[in-house]
């Protein structure tokens, strides 16, 4: 059974991680790479899946050569890394994030730049209910992001990622909207429409709003893998949520 397995949430393995960095900091100090490593594999559970769903979406967007990279060559660079440069964790609640800045880097690294076109951002007020079905056919069609790698997803051990709309609709003021969309749309409609919106936006949006949504990480603790400042974060990930609140309201006339 997969370490994650043990965890009900994604904070209590936040917290199991934190745990072992007195361990990981004992093994390094005598330069057990060993205990070191087996320790470590323990984890990276959530970042495995989080350099599998970049690699993928990557893949998608012809961002990365197809066949080239796998994604353990990039887990095997990670445990060199962080055996060789542990020390710059400060803290044991620092060292999961840590662990995640540095398959960041790794990922920067190896992946080209999005050309970002930004006619989807632009139009999302105007696509009609056929053009949003046609780009979501188009999306399912093309294997869409995780799908790329759904053999490799399916392997591990970990909870499927279902978009929860409280991720989207914070404010106190858009409970009944969301509760009409709960209403609406069955739960797989939600997670495909969430799913493909986030995949048609900018690199740096969609991988804050997961950072934030799929892995529990706070607005600072973000800033720190993604090397942002708190304020950069905060306007991503506003953008991110106001983009799929609109993609909503006009697909499925919410409101109306």
């Amino acid at each position: 059974m997969d370490t994650l397995e043990y965890y009900e949430s994604k904070k209590e393995f936040n917290v199991f991680v934190a745990s072992t960095f007195s361990d990981l900091k004992h093994f390094k100090k005598e330069g057990d790479k060993s205990l070191f490593n087996n320790l470590l594999l323990k984890d990276l559970s959530q970042v495995k899946h989080y350099v599998t769903k970049r690699l993928a979406t990557a893949l998608t967007k012809g961002n990365l050569p197809k066949g080239k990279y796998k994604v353990d060559d990039f887990i095997d660079q990670l445990f060199i890394v962080v055996f060789d440069h542990f020390e710059e964790v400060r803290s044991e609640d620092d060292l999961h994030p840590w662990l995640f800045k540095k398959a960041d880097e790794l990922l920067e690294n190896t992946i080209l730049d999005e050309d970002f076109d930004d006619y989807f951002l632009k139009n999302i007020d105007d696509y009609s209910r056929p053009e949003w079905d046609e780009m979501e056919e188009k999306f399912s069609t093309d294997g869409g992001g995780d799908l790329v790698m759904i053999d490799e997803l399916d392997d591990m051990s970990y909870p499927k990622n279902d978009y929860i709309l409280s991720h989207v609709f914070i404010e106190d003021d858009k409970k009944e909207l969301m509760d009409k969309i709960d209403k609406d749309l069955d739960k797989e409609s939600i997670k495909k429409h969430t799913a493909m919106v986030l995949h048609y936006l900018p690199k740096p949006m969609r991988t804050v709003f997961e950072l934030a949504t799929e892995y529990e990480f706070s607005i600072s603790q973000i800033a720190m893998i993604r090397n942002q400042s708190i304020g950069e974060v905060k306007v991503l990930l506003d953008n991110a949520r106001k983009s799929l609140e609109a993609s909503f309201f006009n697909r499925y006339e919410i409101g109306k």
